[in-house]
């Protein structure tokens, strides 16, 4: 390529990975509505509140019948359902729990028929989950920028673990320190959200450091690529995995900031209801990056003109003429 023309392209590539970046993330907003959506009704009128909202969205709702308001609170409490719709002689009463999803609460409530009830509310410092949602995208790009840099600037494999490890241990204790003790927006116990942040930078920072250590730049990029372009958009931070287009909302939740995101809302709120499933994919990829660091990689060409060990024993060893 001519040298004059090579700045151009250079612009019109970034122009195109931007355009392609601003699509995918704009893209599940812009198709966020009910699927499968876990709910619960209860009471004399629950067959009839069943047909109404399977008539009324198909498909958009997993709906169970439980016994009583009790128990339908209880499905909240445990993550088991997003709300109860319990019906009684006064009509129905919908039990929310916001602090799983404000959007699927205000979604929800913008439709009810009857009084709103929230079980388990979303923090009163933050009542739209606008502030938890925000501070995640910044947690989950260092810690991608810790793997991509600690392998780019330590050699040993040993030295990228301990920087791995220390990163992740001070990224979830000042994280949670900043949500929990400065902006009083990450209830629950300050441990419990260091303890879950750190699990998420860890397992972020590992799999890029152990990609890359195991394909070098091109292992970076995949990384970059599953945590960046498909883990963020799909995350589901702000919204709920069930709003999103599937199989994709699915998929998100087996990428570490869609299992970052559910671990983080399940200690802070709901006692760690819920969260198993995530801490084992946070685990998983963290193991996974770990494992990817032990692997020997690709040996590098020795620069020309540089003398390789081989060729340097031959010169030591060969007589003087």
């Amino acid at each position: 390529m001519h040298a004059k023309l090579r700045p151009l392209a250079i612009a019109v590539v970034v122009v195109l990975v931007q355009a392609a970046l601003v699509a995918f993330f704009a893209w599940p907003s812009l198709r966020t509505a009910p699927r499968d959506l876990p709910v619960v009704v209860t009471g004399p009128a629950a067959a009839a509140v069943t047909a109404e909202l399977q008539q009324k969205l198909p498909g958009g709702f997993e709906i169970t019948t439980v016994g009583d308001a009790a128990a339908a609170d209880q499905a909240l409490r445990d993550r088991e359902a997003y709300a109860a719709f319990v019906t009684g002689p006064d009509g129905v009463t919908l039990h929310i729990a916001s602090a799983a999803s404000p959007a699927v609460a205000t979604l929800l409530s913008q439709q009810a028929p009857g009084p709103v009830v929230d079980v388990v509310p979303v923090d009163s410092g933050d009542p739209r989950g606008a502030g938890l949602a925000a501070a995640f995208l910044p947690i989950v790009l260092t810690s991608m920028v810790a793997g991509i840099i600690l392998t780019l600037a330590v050699a040993s494999r040993t030295g990228r673990l301990a920087g791995v490890t220390g990163f992740a241990l001070l990224a979830g204790l000042g994280g949670a320190w900043v949500l929990h003790q400065g902006y009083d927006i990450l209830p629950g116990g300050y441990l419990a959200g260091a303890g879950a942040l750190a699990l998420l930078a860890f397992a972020v920072s590992a799999t890029l450091a152990g990609l890359g250590t195991a394909l070098g730049r091109a292992g970076l990029g995949l990384g970059a690529l599953l945590v960046f372009l498909l883990g963020n958009p799909l995350s589901a931070v702000a919204s709920a995995p069930e709003l999103l287009p599937q199989p994709w909302g699915a998929i998100g939740q087996l990428l570490p900031p869609g299992a970052g995101a559910t671990l983080l809302r399940s200690v802070a709120y709901f006692d760690g209801a819920g969260g198993a499933v995530a801490a084992w994919t946070l685990a998983a990829w963290a193991a996974a990056g770990l494992l990817l660091l032990a692997v020997p990689g690709r040996r590098q060409a020795p620069a020309e003109g540089r003398a390789t060990p081989e060729a340097t024993e031959a010169a030591v060893a060969a007589p003087i003429a």
